[in-house]
């Protein structure tokens, strides 16, 4: 289950850019509440403590106790708007939720035992399809990660998600076929004669050209030294 961790919060009072501008000169950054059948609410968190919680595995999965002034709400990360030069952060979206409430989320799959899996180890290649998993599940019981273990897979074997063990109350949302995660494929192989057979295609001259070339030299040769002539005279 990821993390679950606690931040607190300040309300801000003023809404629209301006007010936002300032919140970032004063070293905070601002952001929005919102969902669970309540008005929006405002806040502004500090800048050092986001920074440090956004560069965690796992921001997006997290559930947050967000603490605003005293009231504790819980929240999950939706939205980072960042800078496009800088990548500083500009304003953050939170939708708060219950803490049993069932939530739709993008999970991270990782790939465990790849010394173990014998087409990795006689040269093959995981072709990951899927980065992340979306699921079902309680906000409280976020998974962290989608651990994939591939031990004993060999060449042309696939990891589809019915080979995944996932928690009981975990579901993923695509639940009309049992699709592919990743496969182990075959390398790629270019041997050095191929190599060099490719490039001695590509350095010879067609039959027949050979001498057309040679005869277009002496002939720009003759023209030279008729110039040569007619500069003379």
């Amino acid at each position: 289950m990821a993390e679950e961790a606690s931040i607190a919060a300040e309300l801000r009072e003023t809404p629209g850019k301006g007010a936002a501008r300032a919140a970032r000169r004063a070293g905070k950054i601002p952001g929005v509440v919102y969902g669970s059948g309540q008005d929006n609410v405002m806040i502004e968190l500090d800048r050092d403590l986001m920074n440090r919680e956004v560069s965690k595995p796992g921001f997006y999965n997290r559930l947050y106790q967000l603490d605003i002034v005293g009231k504790t709400v819980n929240v999950l990360p939706r939205e980072l708007q960042v800078h496009p030069v800088t990548d500083a952060i500009l304003h953050v979206d939170f939708l708060a939720v219950r803490a049993d409430a069932t939530v739709t989320v993008n999970v991270p799959v990782v790939f465990l035992n790849e010394e173990e899996c014998e087409g990795l180890v006689r040269g093959g290649v995981l072709n990951v399809v899927r980065h992340e998993i979306e699921v079902n599940c309680p906000a409280n019981a976020i998974p962290e990660s989608i651990e994939i273990d591939l031990t004993g897979l060999d060449i042309g074997d696939s990891v589809h998600i019915s080979m995944v063990k996932l928690a009981d109350n975990v579901a993923p949302t695509i639940d009309d076929r049992d699709f592919t995660i990743a496969t182990i494929a075959a390398p790629t192989i270019i041997t050095e004669e191929e190599e060099a057979g490719e490039e001695g295609e590509e350095g010879e001259i067609p039959e027949g050209e050979e001498g057309a070339a040679e005869g277009e030299g002496e002939g720009d040769g003759d023209s030279g030294d008729a110039g040569g002539d007619a500069e003379d005279s």
